[in-house]
């Protein structure tokens, strides 16, 4: 099983002669040289990037900027086309490795909830540990129920998703999540898809999450939320990292003039002039 416990001696051993030094024994992600592109547009252009385990990174940057694709890479739903991840100590981008083992320990929550429709909350929690961790059905069920009760979701575990709301079946996801067990937490713009009133339930998911010493790594747009929870947080514009370092930092005081620019029109919408919309980035 790969963990925590044998990161270390997994990375030493795919590392190669002195092409990368062996990873901290605090390292879940490394991400050294990650470029992406789609037919003749590149969307990442030589990413590096650590992240420690506990902690909590949030990436910021305008639409297009390649937030998005940088967190798919990490789990390799995004092949790179350059570069290398090291994912709890797994050379992920190694054509040998078997990414769905290595993915069942890294949890992810994307912007739409995916959740089964033709299962009830209960049943979607249960079925991935029945399936992939072979967990007995009395063993899924008490770990699905204690992680619906970490999302205030315990009494309608019996529901099915049509019958909740955008911001219970984004609380449903998360707990899905939860129940793999997983060392890493990725999240991909979780409230971008529900109505104002509804995100702040699943916001308060997520902190107490980073309270619990959660590793996660979160795409948002929430810049609250980034300043208040995150350890830090990466200032991604044009697929380059243009700023990173404490949120107080990279949201209070940016160095750069296009963090400054880009927080301006974040922290102040209404200023900002509809012509000068940025571009969805691919999926």
């Amino acid at each position: 099983m790969v963990g925590k416990a044998n990161k270390t001696s997994k990375a030493g051993s795919q590392a190669g002669p002195a092409e990368l030094p062996p990873l901290a024994p605090d390292e879940v992600v490394r991400i050294t040289g990650l470029r992406k592109s789609f037919g003749d547009r590149e969307v990442l252009k030589g990413i590096d990037l650590t992240i420690r385990e506990g902690e909590v990174v949030c990436v910021i940057g305008p639409s297009g900027s390649g937030k998005s694709t940088l967190l798919r890479c990490v789990n390799l739903l995004e092949k790179p086309t350059a570069g290398r991840v090291d994912l709890l100590g797994v050379d992920a981008t190694d054509p040998d490795v078997d990414l769905d083992r290595l993915r069942t320990h890294v949890g992810m929550v994307f912007q739409q909830f995916n959740l089964f429709p033709h299962h009830s909350v209960l049943g979607n929690l249960m079925l991935a540990q029945r399936k992939v961790l072979k967990r007995p059905a009395d063993q899924a069920k008490a770990v699905a129920m204690q992680n619906l009760e970490k999302v205030n979701m315990a009494d309608r575990a019996d529901s099915y998703p049509a019958q909740l709301s955008g911001g219970q079946q984004q609380r449903v996801a998360i707990a899905r999540a939860l129940s793999m067990d997983p060392a890493l937490m990725l999240f991909d713009e979780p409230t971008s898809a529900l109505d104002p009133e509804l995100v702040g339930d699943v916001l308060a998911v997520m902190r107490d999450l980073a309270r619990g010493g959660m590793t996660m790594m979160v795409v948002t747009h929430e810049m609250a939320f980034a300043r208040d929870v995150g350890d830090r947080v990466i200032f991604l514009d044009d697929g380059v990292i243009q700023e990173q370092g404490p949120a107080a930092e990279v949201i209070g005081a940016p160095r750069t003039e296009r963090a400054r620019t880009f927080l301006r029109r974040v922290l102040h919408p209404t200023e900002i002039p509809e012509t000068d919309l940025g571009e969805t980035e691919p999926e």
